[in-house]
């Protein structure tokens, strides 16, 4: 019904502030000019987390996209682009999946990083493995 009426909704995004830039991130984005070595970064991240035991990845094909969510992008170009003393902050124009929240949080974790991230409904501040919200959002 919305193709017949010509309405499109707005993609989901995520977007983080560097150097005085604003760089936007969506799923499977391939239009930042660092996009390689995001890609690289967010591999060597998920290797990590799945490495904790407590993240099993999401295997199937039909899936895959969830692996590359806008989230984890932004992320992935905040631990290569910003001080390892600066917390990183995130915005995202949608709520926060489970898988990307689990992610995050044991990303927090196994970079002993605290990772902040507005979703469309509230604040979530990783730190050292736990969330703000304490799962519940």
């Amino acid at each position: 019904l919305m193709k017949v009426k010509g309405i499109r909704k707005s993609p989901g995004c995520s977007w983080i502030e560097v150097d005085n830039g604003v760089h936007v991130f969506t799923v499977d984005d391939t239009s930042h000019p660092q996009i390689k070595e995001i890609y690289i970064k967010l591999e060597e991240m998920m290797k990590k987390v799945e490495d904790t035991g407590r993240y099993v990845g999401v295997g199937s094909s039909a899936h895959r996209s969830k692996k590359y969510h806008s989230e984890k992008l932004a992320f992935a170009f905040g631990l290569l682009t910003l001080p390892s003393w600066m917390p990183i902050h995130v915005m995202k124009n949608l709520r926060v999946c489970n898988d990307c929240h689990l992610v995050i949080k044991l990303l927090s974790l196994v970079t002993s990083r605290e990772l902040i991230m507005r979703d469309r409904y509230r604040f979530h501040h990783f730190k050292d493995g736990f969330c703000s919200c304490g799962d519940f959002w």
